[in-house]
Formats: structure tokens, sequence, C-alpha cells
């Protein structure tokens, strides 16, 4: 298999990343990136003598903008974008995906995340659970791993594992951080979610969030899990106690950057580690799921 890591430069280097492989059939991609740096990777592509044009099968591992947000150019110029079913009618109609966003990120929306159109339906195409889909002489195979949202596939090419954000964020050799934002995190399903792609025994991973992972597989799992574990304890605590979202943020962004600290990771791994994953963010994705399933 031949493949490539796209960086798309998501403001700084080493946030976001897509994976173009190329097939007997021409590339395929998995993720997109944002609308925003949508001419960054068509930037990227002309350098692997590739346009958007030559991809006509893009893989998306849930519709969060930052992972699908660009897939409607591909669309446009006539492929095919796979995704999990229950993501398949917000990239048909993304009007509730895009205002839900905006709640979020409020005046930084549209220069964060750009634009989206909707996606003609029969452009898109809702895979089932261990689906295998053959594309050139290359298999593509789909697991349904929902926690970080409902909505989420890993895809398995050969012993590669691309794993969205159900893996973690890792950038460079940081620590993998769970990215926890809401609206349905649901810790069990993604406890579920990590044993599954471990029992699918990949060699190396690829999360989104931007490391290339081909040793140490187990420990990656277990300290991923580990510390999504520690998360939930964490805001679970404070929940009892009484205290609102707005009293944990500050504290919860000074946790996360203390376990950055103590990996050694630079300033500008630290970086992108937030961008990928704003560290108050995830305090309200918790914060609800604990009210859904455990309180």
């Amino acid at each position: 298999m031949k493949l490539h890591t796209i960086d798309v430069k998501f403001v700084v280097p080493k946030v976001i990343a897509c994976f173009l492989i190329e097939t007997a059939s021409g590339p395929i991609l998995i993720e997109t990136g944002p609308d925003t740096t949508f001419e960054n990777l068509k930037g990227e592509l002309h350098k692997l003598d590739y346009s958007t044009s030559d991809i006509k099968h893009v893989f998306v591992t849930h519709i969060h903008l930052d992972h699908s947000g660009a897939a409607w150019h591909f669309a446009q110029e006539g492929a095919t974008v796979y995704v999990h079913p229950r993501g398949a009618r917000h990239l048909a109609e993304p009007s509730r995906l895009m205002a839900s966003a905006r709640m979020i990120y409020k005046e930084r929306m549209d220069e964060l995340w750009g634009r989206v159109e909707p996606i003609p339906e029969e452009r898109i195409y809702a895979t089932t659970d261990g689906e295998s889909v053959k594309i050139g002489g290359v298999e593509i195979t789909a697991v349904e791993t929902p926690g970080h949202t409902s909505h989420h596939n890993a895809y398995i090419i050969e012993d590669h594992a691309f794993l969205g954000d159900v893996g973690g964020i890792c950038i460079e050799d940081g620590p993998p951080l769970p990215p926890t934002p809401p609206p349905d995190i649901n810790v069990e399903a993604w406890q579920s979610s990590i044993k599954k792609l471990y029992d699918y025994n990949p060699g190396v991973l690829h999360p989104t969030h931007f490391a290339v992972i081909n040793r140490g597989i187990r420990e990656h799992f277990g300290d991923l899990e580990l510390r999504l574990l520690e998360y939930t304890s964490w805001i679970g605590e404070r929940l009892k106690e009484g205290k609102t979202e707005e009293d944990m943020v500050e504290d919860f962004d000074k946790l996360t950057r203390e376990i950055l600290d103590k990996a050694g990771v630079s300033a500008d791994v630290m970086r992108s580690y937030e961008l990928a994953d704003p560290f108050w963010m995830n305090v309200g994705g918790l914060i609800r799921y604990w009210k859904k399933f455990r309180l």
C-alpha cells in the first residue's frame, strides 16, 4: 500500500491529517479536514501529482467539521463519500450540524471552519459495521467505533488503522488524550471501541490528530483508556460537589497542561494539542455524559 499523510496546516502544522492511498483505480482519501484548509489540501495533492477531481472515493471517520468539513468539495466533483449511517443525513443536510457548531464556536465559526454545502444523497454511501469496500485492489474495512460520538467509524486497510478521534489525540511523541466534546460522549461505548480496534491487531495506528504510531500499540490503547477514565472521574467528583461547568473549566485546562508538561511536550506541540482538542470543550462533553448516564 502506498500511503501519504497530508498535513492540511490548520492554523499551525500537525493538527489535522488527511490520508491519501494510491490504488490501481486512482487515489482514495481518508478525512478531508475543514473547508478552511481545502486550498492547503489541494496544494498538497498537487505536489503528489493529483487534482481534487482525481479522487472519487472519500472516507470520513465522522461528521465533525475538522474531519469532514471539506467533503462536499469532492462530492461536487463526483466523489462518493463514505460515512457512518448516523452521519449520512447530516452530510446531506448540514444545517443542524452547522447550527450546533456555531453555538460552540460563536464568532470564530467562519474563521475556523468556513462553510459546508449539502452533499447529494446519491454521492453518500452509508457503511455497515465490518463492511469491506474494495477499490483498485485495496480493501477498506469500516469499523463502527462509537464513544467520541455515536456516528464514528475507524477504517482498516491491511494492518493500518485510521482512527479518527476514537484513538485519541496523539501529536508527535506526546501522550494520547481523549477528546470529549459535547454532545454524545459515551465512555463505556468508547471502552468497547478501544477493545474492538485492538482485537483487529493493527500494526500501525493513524489518529487524525496527528502521529503515526507503529510500536507500543497495546500501551497506546491502554494509556488512552486510563486517561479517559481519569477525565471521567475528575468531572464526576466535581459534579457531586455541586460545581458547575464554569467552575471546572480553568482547573481542567490546568490539569491537561500539567499532563502534557509532564510528558515533556514542547510549547508548539501543546499548541497543536489545544487546537486539535480545545481543552475547555472536554468539560461540557463529560458533564453531559454524567448527567445522561451516571447521575
